[in-house]
């Protein structure tokens, strides 16, 4: 291109435009769409566990909204698509390791895109993938949780702790009631 009727210029957005044929089409700047879930869950065998995802768009929420779930089993290196909601209806996968399994919980409007599964197996550990798009923002990361089923759900370090100061706080507790306690019917008595 020749001349002075294609030049590019800087926006005021730092991005580079042509001024020619361009002129109408002004350049706007693109804020990413921003992804949210847990960095890990806890489940037990038999239980049911809800997978957490909200996300954050500077557009309002559209019709063409869309959110993905894929699941990445442990030792595996391929990702396999769960879940997808589209055009404001769910679509679950009804083939797979979790079919008839899993629910959706999510609200878009809400800036939720959760699910919930039911009747956890030992299989279900892995990497679970959340991924929002909401035209006409659609650039960002998708954001990862990894479920972790348990046989027993072990006891948190932190209850179990605070039981251990519990029990010694009441024991000290007793044992200056009773110290009161003696002293007091010790002095009634003279």
């Amino acid at each position: 291109m020749a001349g002075s009727d294609r030049r590019s210029v800087v926006s005021a957005w730092g991005a580079i435009g042509e001024i020619g044929d361009r002129r109408d089409r002004p350049v706007s700047p693109v804020s990413p769409i921003h992804v949210y879930t847990p960095r890990e869950v806890h489940g037990t065998v038999g239980s049911r566990v809800t997978l957490s995802c909200s996300f954050w768009s500077s557009e309002w929420i559209s019709e063409d909204i869309s959110i993905t779930w894929h699941f990445q089993a442990d030792g595996s290196r391929d990702s396999i698509s769960i879940f997808h909601f589209a055009k404001g209806q769910p679509y679950i996968d009804d083939v797979g390791t979790f079919k008839e399994r899993m629910e959706w919980a999510g609200n878009p409007r809400r800036r939720d895109g959760s699910i919930v599964i039911h009747r956890l197996e030992p299989g279900d550990n892995g990497t679970f993938t959340c991924d929002v798009k909401n035209p006409p923002d659609i650039v960002g990361k998708s954001s990862q949780v990894t479920l972790y089923v348990l046989e027993r759900v072990p006891p948190r370090p932190g209850l179990v702790l605070g039981s251990v100061i519990a029990g010694v706080l009441l024991s000290v507790a007793a044992l200056v009631a009773l110290g009161y306690g003696t002293r007091w019917c010790w002095r009634r008595r003279q």
